[in-house]
């Protein structure tokens, strides 16, 4: 793939959820690229369709219309979705880690199932990442005796193990105490200049503005603005982008 094509493309995609309430139109025609290295920041109110895009990026939410395209795979298409997910990291709010290994174990296992490593060389990588983000002597601790902040450190360290290309965020600090975020944001910041194609969905600005080459608002499971950070919160061109920064600066 070229360094000058998008390593993701959204055209057009829409997004439907049947409830017992009735349709909701989650995505409503949304178009984004993603280059290569870049990182993107998606704000927007609850329910504005940011996670679902997120999540649509890798499949874990089928789109009924448009089309995504990852690192020049069509994902609609796509016989082999783990290969594709293999390129994709994700790191969700809640950090999902499996209880009964350790923080070395949680980051060993896809390593060995999906990469088909062996295990000194799993084993060597998941000391690498520890050691990465910040906590090399956890290594034998147990989810349970680890921090919220901690955890979701060791959640980064698991996407990264697969070697990704593309790092997605659905709000890694909102389960967060105040204290841990910033750990855990200095971990997303140094992988942004790192190189790492990331999009990251957040509330957090001033990791928005610190790191995200374009911030993208959504309303309404549509892209009302994409900028650059400092002139979307700064001079928003829309009314609507500027009563929610009204309200979360």
């Amino acid at each position: 793939m070229s360094e000058k094509e998008p390593i993701i493309q959204i055209n057009n995609v829409h997004k439907r959820f049947h409830t017992l309430r009735g349709t909701v139109h989650a995505l409503r025609g949304v178009s984004l690229d993603i280059m290569p290295g870049e990182v993107v920041v998606v704000v927007g109110p609850s329910g504005s369709g940011k996670s679902t895009l997120l999540r649509s990026i890798n499949r874990l939410e089928t789109i009924d219309g448009g089309s995504i395209t990852v690192d020049g795979i069509p994902l609609k298409g796509a016989r082999n979705i783990n290969k594709i997910r293999a390129e994709v990291g994700m790191v969700f709010q809640q950090f999902n880690l499996f209880p009964d290994r350790s923080a070395l174990g949680n980051i060993m296992l896809a390593q060995r199932v999906v990469r088909r490593r062996r295990k000194g060389e799993a084993e060597a990588k998941a000391q690498e990442l520890l050691a990465k983000v910040g906590i090399p002597e956890k290594a034998d601790t147990y989810p349970g005796q680890l921090s919220g902040g901690q955890q979701q450190r060791v959640a980064i360290a698991r996407a990264l193990a697969m070697d990704p290309k593309i790092m997605l965020f659905d709000e890694p600090t909102s389960a967060l105490d105040p204290e841990m975020i910033k750990e855990v944001l200095d971990v997303m910041l140094a992988l942004a200049k790192d190189g790492m194609t990331m999009v990251v969905v957040t509330h957090e600005m001033g990791f928005a503005r610190a790191a995200a080459d374009r911030a993208v608002f959504m309303d309404e499971g549509q892209i009302v603005e994409i900028d650059k950070p400092d002139v979307i919160f700064s001079s928003p061109s829309h009314e609507r982008t500027q009563r929610f920064l009204d309200k979360i600066l």
